[in-house]
């Protein structure tokens, strides 16, 4: 019974990026446009067409966010000659734990800072409750025709093979 539990525990485990039974309704429909305006830069996701968007939601304050962050950064660099961007959209309230983050772990990813409201449910931000977010991380894969392809729920490593493949084919 014992190695029973543990192997539902350990499968649950695995698959807290990926999502169950149908696919998400955004999947195969035009991104959501929006332009984001914080303290530091003015982002329109429209402007990254041409390119294969990760579209990240994270914030400080949220462990498997900061778990994921350092794979972002290295598949940003591993990618970006190839058209690969990711944006980094936090729902931080606080601006200074945001910047103080950014600076801190020497986050290169273009990213900017779309307040939130926490809640018990989760996070309401309006970029993110457009794309059906309410708690992060979670990532959007938009390819270069504006369309979202995959939704990740959960921290991922973005070094695994088969990610960095599917982008590279976006």
């Amino acid at each position: 019974m014992r190695l029973y539990l543990l192997s539902l525990v350990l499968a649950a485990g695995v698959c807290t990026a990926c999502y169950h039974g149908s696919k998400p309704s955004a999947i195969g429909v035009p991104a959501p446009d929006f332009t984001i305006q914080d303290s530091d830069r003015n982002v329109t996701l429209s402007e990254l067409r041409g390119k294969t968007v990760v579209l990240n939601f994270w914030a400080t304050w949220c462990p498997p966010c900061l778990e994921e962050m350092p794979s972002l950064v290295r598949m940003q660099k591993l990618m970006k000659d190839r058209s690969v961007m990711v944006l980094a959209v936090s729902v931080d309230d606080d601006a200074s734990e945001y910047h103080k983050f950014l600076k801190d772990h020497d986050i290169a990813l273009l990213t900017v800072r779309e307040s939130g409201r926490r809640t018990e449910q989760g996070v309401i931000a309006p970029v993110s409750s457009r794309y059906g977010t309410f708690k992060v991380p979670e990532t959007y894969i938009i390819d270069r025709k504006g369309i979202v392809r995959r939704k990740f729920i959960g921290a991922v490593d973005w070094g695994q093979p088969e990610i960095v493949e599917y982008l590279s084919r976006l």
